[in-house]
């Protein structure tokens, strides 16, 4: 049952940014900053934290989980150092995720080389 949570929370989320893409003339650029920001405020005003707990990974792997990490680990970081930590918290709660993207980026990139199409 848990897959099928995931898979409903997720594709759910998806489906959603397919429709914006499909009927609006937002960019693909502007809906990823539209769904990190809507992760860090539905995170901040207390409603995404139960989405995450019924979906699981489909509710945290999406960019908008990317949102819910931030908006997580700067609510922490302010509880625990004050104003400074809304500034440190998010990039703290997300250094892990970041570095691995990283890290794999590179691996790829020396592993693979480009080819032109023809």
């Amino acid at each position: 049952m848990e897959f099928f949570r995931a898979f409903l929370v997720g594709g759910s989320i998806c489906a959603v940014g397919q429709i914006l893409i499909d009927k609006t003339k937002l960019t693909p650029a502007r809906i990823l900053v539209l769904f990190v920001t809507l992760g860090v405020f539905l995170t901040v005003i207390g409603i995404y934290e139960p989405l995450v707990e019924y979906g699981g990974a489909g509710a945290t792997v999406p960019i908008v989980g990317f949102g819910y990490s931030l908006g997580k680990g700067a609510m922490k970081a302010v509880q625990k150092d004050g104003l400074l930590g809304a500034f440190t918290g998010g990039i703290t709660g997300t250094a892990g995720g970041i570095a691995a993207a990283i890290f794999f980026g590179y691996i790829v990139a020396v592993v693979f080389s480009p080819k032109e199409k023809n």
